[in-house]
């Protein structure tokens, strides 16, 4: 019998993650997630996930605190054991973050320590330890922003983290490539949840403008981001490897 691949997804109870992580359950994976402090919608994406036929589990993890990391990988690692025979995974979704809307001149010490823990140290140093434990010809997908290629004032501290992130992105691909391990990013446009408080979703006349700057005229869902991360895990994105994607639907063209 095939074994079921196995996706780890951090940032997993709501918004783009929860999305990625229903999305690879459709295509036959199984699931971990993390949860920062919302256990009950960790859940509901469990529930979710197992409508679809496929294992899950959620576990809470602070993605800014590395200390925490090697504990959470005993903990995700005996889970894996315990189920499967084996504690490796095939697939690590980076995607946990918070936003911050603070122009240069006003960001503090403090929120540009926030921004570099959670989305750069963080993600770096989770990719470190979860080496050891992601098999062979899996793939690493770390969640950028388009705010990498076009600027809007006050998101100059989460952009530069999410900059970091893509040249890591690449590095990873160069030095994993003796595994067959694939690394790419993902630099997702506008998308309607709550993320920075929600106003990509509930502001509509922030909506009308981001409208007005995009090719395809609307504003991105999450399912527009999900299912390009499900599908960088599929044998057909095989070939696909130190990338860049912009999902956007031709924002800022």
């Amino acid at each position: 019998m095939k074994k079921n691949k196995i996706a780890l997804v951090t940032g997993g109870s709501r918004g783009l993650g929860r999305d990625m992580a229903i999305n690879l359950s459709k295509k036959g994976v199984d699931i971990i997630i993390t949860y920062n402090t919302n256990e009950e919608s960790a859940h509901e994406v469990i529930r979710h996930i197992e409508k679809n036929g496929q294992k899950a589990k959620a576990f809470q993890l602070d993605t800014s605190q590395i200390k925490g990391f090697e504990d959470f990988f005993n903990q995700v690692s005996s889970y894996l054991a315990s189920t499967y025979g084996s504690p490796n995974f095939d697939f690590l979704i980076n995607n946990a973050g918070t936003g911050l809307d603070q122009i240069i001149a006003k960001t503090t010490e403090a929120q540009f320590d926030d921004m570099l823990n959670v989305h750069f140290k963080g993600v770096y140093f989770l990719t470190q330890t979860a080496l050891s434990y992601i098999n062979d010809k899996g793939r690493i997908i770390n969640i950028s922003s388009g705010l990498t290629r076009f600027s809007f004032p006050g998101s100059s501290a989460y952009a530069c983290m999410k900059g970091a992130i893509e040249v890591f992105s690449r590095y990873l691909a160069k030095e994993l490539g003796d595994r067959g391990i694939i690394s790419n990013v993902i630099t997702p446009g506008a998308i309607a949840t709550d993320f920075g408080g929600g106003n990509n979703r509930d502001n509509q006349e922030k909506r009308e403008i981001i409208a007005k700057i995009t090719a395809l005229g609307r504003v991105g869902e999450a399912e527009d981001i999900g299912s390009v991360v499900a599908f960088l895990c599929t044998e057909e994105a095989q070939w696909i490897n130190g990338q860049r994607i912009e999902v956007s639907g031709g924002m800022l063209l």
